[in-house]
């Protein structure tokens, strides 16, 4: 039976006990309640604390702290520690370390020191989070746990450890059943590397050159896999001792070395950990767009990710039933990982919080409550200073409590008439065979996700399924590039307008051009056949026959009969093809090729979208919508609040500020 959402929206932190004397703890949950912080998570990175040497626990430490937060009326969310496995046990057994590509085991003295694929580990695992799960499971300050932390930080997924040698022999023979379905499969005959055996497979590292893309992809699929037998374990044991409590796990940004979708079929909370400066340094890269935006963040790279996690929060308790968190928001001060951490802007943290709680977020926990003073993370700011006085995050608290006691939205998960796909299988092949050093699956969907963005539009982002696309009017599908038949069928039933393109359909599941041609099983949507790629340097464009371009890739498309080539290249070739429903666009477009098709699709589905000034953007909620200003100047945004109640803010939005916007009036 699902367990309930929420029905308001609060506060949360991240909270190390186990850093700071005990006689301090009971003044840290007085000034949580007093800020009006709602949820604690504890424990995650504890194993040390509670295990200090094998065959003896140290319980009374947390027996205590869940003792003083309880009595402060704080609700707790309990970390398995496994992310931090402590030094005798990695002494006991070395090799459960996981390898790097490069040979070398990645060793004690950090965290995530581990390989997914170690049965011993993973034992060590089931046992310490069943020693949490019957100390603490039915505690009343319980509210949820938290598996792990992380999973695949620091590019932890792909081991080449021998215990994932061994587990990936196993896992492609359970997948093929003989070694000549394998070799077909994986089209060995090609350079005479056909196995005889599954125990002559190797892990797809160290070889002369290019390794079979066939190879490479299937361990990928066994890598992603193995997280979720790992995460697996823990959730039914967790289940077993602590029922009625949700089970969630903190994802990443810009993060795809495993399957979320497939993971999050295990948890009833699906979180993630949002860092809006450290993203706008580390994945941007874009010096004129990083100094726009550098006290702010991208305005729609963390709106991706809670949208993209909101969907993962459905992928156990449906849709109506769906909870999401950011288990760790970034406060209003500077990171610790950055290339370079800039200082936010002043009303950026309300902003970040603001943008969460419009997507649906239930709880915004902040990371983490007092800035250490020593260890690796001690120039991270926190919502207290390393001597335990208010920081700016503090205040923060304090604001967002008194916007929520006068605002009080609940947690939405309304259904939007506009589908974006993200597939981690199609992520994971344009990384491995990418044709341009600049493309990828990822780069290709957040271009649509930008351009639905600035046209004012809120968008689910979704797994390449049947139900996921039911009831839509807009589909949008680039560079889908594994695309099965049985979702082309659930799309030629969809009354939707399609947006698809470039690559859609490009490779089978064995990362092979299929028979037909390129774009394979979608060919029954649109007769159009892909007989070429190019791709180009940034300095070279190819320009379509007006004023925008494709950026660096174009498509040669042969167009059947019954297709209308609607735009083409200067050079005259097919650049946007329709049949019906269906838009296929035959390249990479530029911010300006972008909105264009995007609104041409929305136009085409009876979509209502907004030409919304630079660095705004809307966010509906139910009935309400909310105005975000990511730029420098004030906006006058009486036009697009026009019939509509104000509920907080203002007409003149000043820079970081957030307007709601009620029903129509």
């Amino acid at each position: 039976m699902p367990l309930k959402p929420l029905s308001h929206q609060t506060l949360g932190v991240c909270y190390y006990p186990e850093h700071w004397p005990q006689d301090r703890w009971p003044q840290d949950a007085r000034m949580m309640v007093e800020a009006g912080i709602e949820f604690v998570r504890i424990g995650e990175f504890a194993w040390s604390r509670l295990e200090p040497e094998p065959g003896r626990s140290d319980w009374a430490w947390l027996d205590h702290a869940f003792e003083i937060l309880a009595e402060a009326g704080l609700k707790v969310v309990l970390g398995t520690p496994t992310a931090t496995p402590p030094k005798w046990l990695v002494d006991a057994m070395p090799d459960m370390l996981p390898v790097g590509a490069d040979g070398r085991v990645r060793g004690f003295g950090s965290r995530r020191h581990y390989c997914f694929s170690h049965k011993g580990y993973r034992a060590e695992c089931a046992r310490i989070t069943t020693a949490l799960a019957k100390r603490y499971g039915e505690h009343p300050a319980l509210a949820a746990w938290q598996t792990d932390n992380e999973y695949g930080c620091h590019r932890t997924t792909l081991s080449y450890s021998r215990a994932a040698l061994l587990g990936f022999r196993d896992w492609l023979a359970q997948q093929y059943q003989s070694i000549e379905a394998l070799n077909r499969s994986w089209g060995n005959v090609f350079w005479s590397m056909e196995y005889r055996s599954f125990d002559e497979i190797e892990l797809p590292v160290g070889a002369v050159t290019q390794v079979n893309p066939s190879h490479l992809i299937d361990f990928r699929r066994f890598a992603s896999d193995e997280v979720v037998a790992f995460n697996r374990l823990q959730t039914e044991i967790i289940r077993l001792h602590s029922p009625g409590r949700a089970i969630s796990h903190n994802f990443m940004g810009k993060f795809f070395e495993f399957d979320h979708y497939a993971v999050s079929a295990d948890l009833d909370i699906a979180t993630w950990d949002a860092y809006p400066l450290g993203f706008l340094d580390r994945e941007i890269g874009d010096p004129v767009f990083m100094e726009r935006y550098m006290g702010v963040g991208h305005p729609d790279f963390d709106a991706f990710h809670h949208d993209l996690y909101r969907t993962c929060g459905q992928m156990r308790q449906g849709t109506e039933n769906g909870r999401w968190w950011v288990m760790e928001q970034q406060p209003p001060g500077p990171l610790n990982w950055g290339a370079f951490n800039p200082e936010p802007k002043p009303g950026a943290g309300r902003l970040w919080v603001w943008e969460a709680f419009a997507a649906g977020a239930e709880v915004v926990s902040f990371f983490r409550w007092r800035q250490p003073h020593f260890a690796q993370e001690q120039m991270h700011e926190g919502l207290l200073l390393p001597d335990g006085t208010p920081n700016h995050g503090y205040e923060l608290c304090k604001e967002i409590t008194a916007d929520l006691a006068t605002h009080t939205p609940v947690p939405v998960n309304t259904r939007s008439d506009v589908a974006l796909v993200f597939d981690y299988d199609s992520q994971w092949m344009t990384e491995i065979m990418p044709v341009a050093e600049d493309a990828s699956h990822f780069d290709s969907v957040f271009r649509s996700y930008c351009a639905l963005r600035r046209a004012g539009i809120s968008v689910d982002i979704i797994p390449p399924s049947a139900d996921a696309i039911s009831n839509r009017k807009l589909i949008v599908m680039p560079m889908l590039v594994h695309c099965t038949d049985a979702f082309a069928e659930a799309l030629d039933r969809s009354e939707a307008v399609i947006l698809a393109g470039p690559w859609t359909g490009a490779k089978t599941r064995n990362l092979a051009i299929p028979e037909t041609l390129p774009p394979g099983p979608l060919q029954s949507l649109i007769d159009i056949a892909l007989r070429r790629v190019e791709t180009r340097r940034p300095f070279a464009p190819f320009k379509i026959a007006n004023s925008e371009a494709f950026d660096g890739w174009r498509e040669d498309i042969v167009p059947g009969e019954s297709v209308d080539v609607i735009e083409r290249l200067e050079t005259g070739g097919p650049a946007v093809l329709q049949k019906g429903k269906v838009v296929y666009v035959a390249g990479r477009g530029d911010e300006k090729m972008q909105d264009k098709q995007v609104r041409r699709a929305l136009d085409l589905a009876k979509i209502k979208w907004t030409d919304l000034p630079d660095d705004l953007r809307i966010r509906d909620n139910g009935q309400l919508s909310y105005v975000f200003n990511y730029g420098s100047k004030t906006r006058d945004i009486t036009s697009i609040a026009k019939g509509r109640k104000l509920e907080m803010g203002s007409l003149q939005l000043e820079p970081c500020g957030v307007t709601c916007l009620g029903p129509r009036v």
